[in-house]
């Protein structure tokens, strides 16, 4: 079995081969720390976290080195802790806690390294003086900015050309370029704002340098994959192989570089001019964690993904399916399985995700329609499965109850009982009056040839 990744510099799937299978690495963009993570921000965290499992699995849990940075120092950082009047640390360290939190609850497994832009300065002005010395970089009225047009490749990663990129941009206008696509790797700090002291006078540096300087001390150039989101692919993905192509690496920057489509509300993008910004610091106060992972993969990662007021629920009824299945199962034995053959070819094929959940499916239906040893043979690879990926380890009467609490799962339960005597008796009224009562406490009662279940509903 072999994997295969669709790689955006050379616009095709590639077969992965690693520079080293002892030591595969992959870095991704993480976040910046001034406020709590959107739906939008969680994708790319539970795509690359299934990567990384994949990878964990095909080369050994020592042999991957996972990083995925934290940017701590920002203009929204600045401002938000200049209106608090508190230190930047205080505004990064609230909502990196509040964002471990959150990525945890969906699922995500902990990267290797975590490095922070604050923590790496030392590298990043190394890595700007390399740049100057190699003339692909300038100082300039207190800044220091790279040289676009030092590096024959630019726009190589976007497809565009230096031009095309001018005129579908927003760039600083400002006196001191040399041309209007440079950009900044060191400024003058503002009145008020974090300052760190370099040969380039005190300052602190632009958000490219930043990962690349982070990538180079982390893992070491070149790595094997670099992930986003495709919003990063221009700027910021463009300016980091820029930066590290010219700072003594010019064999290769990312051998591969993967990007997930966007999220968007509905037809609509997610903005807060639009009012429409969903947090997930929210949304799991009212929808199962794993219900929201599952939604976050309901299209193939490389795909826009149409989030509506449904698709919470419609994840939620997919997994209930699934530990419908495990539930009447029961205690039935199962062999410590190995995903199937079929699930992991689609894993395999550039995280085909739509296809492996199709694959969970027919698990599902052979685990309750298959003689006992595929019914066994099924249970153990649905959920060896659902291990790899992160889903169905809950118990599956706990995923059905939810938070329900001992008081409400008693009164449910009694509820059930009597409505269950009600029909016994074809008094069919007072059977309907005790499912609406059911309905009331957000329950939902599926009638089945061995008596009732119930769940909880998802509330919107």
């Amino acid at each position: 079995m072999t994997l295969s990744l669709y790689d955006t510099l050379t616009r095709a799937k590639r077969p992965f081969v690693p520079n080293d299978p002892a030591r595969v690495t992959v870095y991704v963009c993480g976040p910046t720390v001034y406020n709590y993570a959107h739906i939008g921000n969680a994708r790319p965290v539970v795509v690359f976290d299934l990567l990384f499992r994949l990878l964990r699995r095909l080369y050994g849990e020592g042999h991957v080195l996972y990083a995925a940075n934290v940017t701590d120092v920002d203009d929204k950082i600045n401002l938000k802790a200049a209106q608090e009047g508190v230190p930047i640390g205080a505004i990064t360290g609230r909502y990196l806690d509040a964002y471990h939190a959150d990525m945890a609850a969906l699922g995500a497994l902990v990267p290797t390294f975590e490095p922070r832009a604050t923590r790496t300065m030392d590298a990043i002005v190394a890595m700007i003086g390399r740049l100057v010395e190699n003339d692909a970089a300038y100082a300039a009225d207190g800044h220091v900015l790279f040289d676009t047009e030092a590096y024959s490749d630019y726009g190589k990663l976007s497809g565009r050309s230096l031009d095309e990129m001018i005129a579908g941009a927003r760039v600083e206008v400002a006196p001191y370029k040399r041309h209007p696509a440079d950009f900044v790797l060191w400024k003058p700090s503002k009145a008020g704002e974090p300052v760190w002291r370099s040969p380039f006078g005190p300052g602190r540096p632009g958000w490219h340098i930043e990962c690349s300087a982070m990538i180079e001390e982390t893992l070491g150039l070149p790595i094997d994959i670099h992930g986003g989101g495709n919003d990063l692919i221009f700027p910021h993905h463009e300016n980091e192989m820029a930066q590290g192509m010219c700072a003594d690496h010019p064999r290769a920057y990312a051998n591969y570089w993967m990007h997930n489509g966007f999220l968007n509300m509905g037809a609509r993008k997610m903005s807060k001019s639009l009012g429409n910004v969903l947090l997930v610091h929210d949304l799991l106060k009212t929808a199962p964690a794993e219900a929201l992972r599952w939604a976050l993969f309901a299209s193939h990662y490389r795909q826009p993904l149409a989030w509506t007021d449904d698709t919470v629920a419609k994840a939620k009824a997919a997994l209930d399916t699934l530990y419908g299945a495990l539930g009447r199962a029961g205690d039935a034995p199962a062999p410590a399985g190995e995903p199937s053959p079929a699930f992991l070819d689609a894993l395999l094929d550039d995280l085909n995700t739509p296809r492996a959940n199709a694959e969970l499916f027919a698990l599902a239906r052979r685990m309750e329609t298959g003689a006992p040893a595929e019914r066994a043979l099924a249970k153990g690879q649905l959920l060896a499965c659902g291990a790899l990926t992160g889903f169905l380890q809950a118990d599956p009467e706990a995923w059905f109850h939810g938070d329900a609490g001992v008081a409400l799962a008693w009164r449910v339960e009694q509820l059930i009982a009597e409505r269950a005597s009600a029909r016994a008796a074809k008094d069919f009224a007072r059977a309907d009056a005790i499912r609406a009562e059911l309905a009331a406490l957000d329950v939902e009662v599926m009638d089945g040839a061995a008596g009732a279940t119930w769940k909880l509903r998802v509330r919107a």
